[in-house]
């Protein structure tokens, strides 16, 4: 029997001008995610000046515990977003989960700079609340859209589509920096550029305006989330409604003969006798494990282990710029956060954006698991580089070129691969009614790894004898580099041996391979031998198409 006319329809249609409206409507939420994640460096040396000034000799400087603490809440709720989120799309549909989880995403950032009072405690207490919301949100943005845009693509350029999504993070971060550094320095200008100790009582005002910045292109864009229609894939094949996905794709989808294919299925339908049911199998169930298992392994880990580098390397940021501009003595509280944003800015130009982009460029032509694999040896050569004449010639050579670019490459070389590929591949190999979960899954370890890696790295970064004031002795940065290296070849491996391909595959193939590797390796379940036409329209005859007229 013929597949699921709809949704061949979408596989073979060509580029149309709705794709890019998806990119951007999904992205944003990446956008706002990357805003919030990374304003926050600059944001804390801000409320450094303004809570934990004494009034002697030296600025104040947010403790490293406080630190840890704003950016850990935000990470564990975007854990919890993952997964909630991720369960929820499956269950109630992608478009009405998405658009709860940008209001909370609006709502917190308000909340994050609004933080109800002035005074030190409730006013991080409040912080960290909000962050965690936040959080959750971000969290939840995650796995939503990427289903969304894997399930609107056609199989021919669906991983640059949703390359394209996930590189609107590298204009969230240029975005941060940007609001941070023109807040910064209109508020040095109108206080008269203040002394360095010197921290004007509306610096409080400062911190809170580029937080609350945040929920603005969020809330931009909720309106065309909630008047996207639901994916045609999560209507036909999990609602199981043929005919309202037709018309719904044929609403925003031009140039495609729906009409034609919507008559066609349902005189299809009505010819056939009612199926019998079909088994069906959970999440936590064996055959899920046996089908399903080892990619759902692969994509976890394979993001777990990423962002323990990758953020790590966040953090590194201050050991690289420390020399690059003045010591926090010689400036006022709005100049330190302006170097700040002002060097992110950089590296998201020199480096984050351009690896987004050579991504989108290569992932439909060189393949998910090649560009991953490329990807984490890149980063490992990097991170060796820096890692070995570091207590020998770094140390004392900071502000060297070579240090600047060698670090930049990290960056171009994860986006470039693993940070990429790992949004990507959750969002096509499992089933319609279990991609929104299982990617969400995949985000969580993810998060996870930030959470050793931010923490983690804070640590094992310290000297044994000298380590920085709130700090307890580490291992070293030298020793600390070759650790994140050496987890960049684990990624490696790990991708070799258990990452599969999916590239110029329909996402419906992907899941038939799963189901007849079953067969092959003794598996007893009846549909799990069908092809991938038989499987849709199997999906097809059981949908609940009435005998009327279809207009598209």
């Amino acid at each position: 029997m013929a597949p699921i006319g709809v949704l061949t329809a979408l596989d073979q249609a060509r580029t149309q001008y709705y794709h890019f409206k998806a990119i951007v409507i999904a992205g944003m939420g990446l956008f706002t995610d990357s805003y919030d994640l990374f304003c926050i460096a600059p944001v804390m040396k801000i409320v450094g000046r303004v809570y934990y000034s004494d009034g002697g000799a030296r600025p104040g400087v947010t403790p490293p515990a406080v630190v840890s603490a704003t950016v850990g809440v935000a990470l564990l709720g975007a854990v919890i977003g993952n997964v909630v989120f991720g369960a929820l799309g499956d269950r109630v549909g992608r478009r009405r989960v998405y658009g709860a989880c940008l209001l909370l995403m609006v709502c917190s950032s308000v909340g994050s700079g609004l933080s109800v009072c002035r005074t030190r405690r409730c006013a991080l207490a409040s912080l960290c609340f909000f962050r965690f919301l936040l959080g959750v949100g971000v969290g939840g943005d995650y796995p939503l859209s990427a289903t969304i845009m894997s399930e609107f693509a056609n199989r021919r350029t669906r991983g640059a589509f949703i390359a394209a999504v996930f590189s609107m993070q590298g204009f969230g971060i240029l975005a941060s920096s940007a609001v941070t550094m023109a807040v910064a320095a209109a508020f040095d200008h109108y206080t008269g550029y203040p002394a360095p100790l010197d921290t004007p009582e509306c610096a409080d005002l400062a911190w809170r305006i580029i937080l609350m910045a945040g929920a603005v292109p969020a809330a931009l864009t909720y309106y065309w989330r909630m008047s996207m229609p639901e994916t045609a894939r999560y209507t036909a094949l999990v609602e199981r409604d043929v005919v309202k996905a037709t018309n719904d794709i044929g609403r925003v989808l031009a140039d495609l003969d729906l009409g034609a294919v919507a008559e066609e299925e349902v005189a299809a339908a009505l010819s056939r006798p009612p199926p019998p049911p079909r088994p069906s199998y959970g999440l936590l169930s064996r055959r899920f494990v046996r089908q399903h298992g080892r990619d759902l392994f692969a994509c976890a880990a394979a993001w777990f282990l990423l962002d323990i580098p990758y953020y790590s390397s966040t953090l590194f940021q201050s050991q690289i710029y420390r020399p690059l501009f003045p010591a926090p003595g010689l400036i006022n509280a709005f100049q330190e956060a302006f170097n700040v944003a002002k060097f992110q800015a950089v590296i998201a130009v020199a480096s984050t954006i351009p690896g987004y982009f050579v991504a989108v460029l290569l992932i439909d032509r060189v393949g998910r698991r090649r560009l991953q694999m490329a990807g984490f040896l890149l980063m490992a050569v990097f991170l060796f580089a820096l890692a070995g004449p570091y207590d020998g010639y770094w140390r004392d050579h900071g502000a060297h070129a070579g240090y600047i670019v060698l670090y930049s490459l990290t960056f171009f070389s994860a986006n470039l691969g693993p940070n990429t590929t790992t949004f990507i591949l959750p969002a096509e190999l499992f089933p319609a009614r279990f991609r929104s979960t299982c990617h969400g899954l995949s985000g969580a370890a993810g998060k996870l790894g930030a959470l050793v890696g931010s923490v983690g790295f804070l640590w094992a970064s310290q000297q044994k004898d000298g380590a920085a004031a709130g700090h307890l002795p580490g291992i070293g940065m030298m020793y600390a580099l070759f650790v994140l290296g050496g987890i960049c070849l684990l990624g490696l491996a790990l991708t070799y041996v258990f990452t599969p391909e999916t590239m110029m595959r329909s996402l419906e193939e992907n899941e038939s391979d799963r189901a007849q590797t079953q067969v092959g390796d003794g598996g007893s379940d009846t549909e799990a031998a069908k092809s991938p036409a038989s499987m849709a329209s199997s999906h097809l005859s059981m949908s609940p198409i009435l005998p009327a007229r279809v207009s598209v």
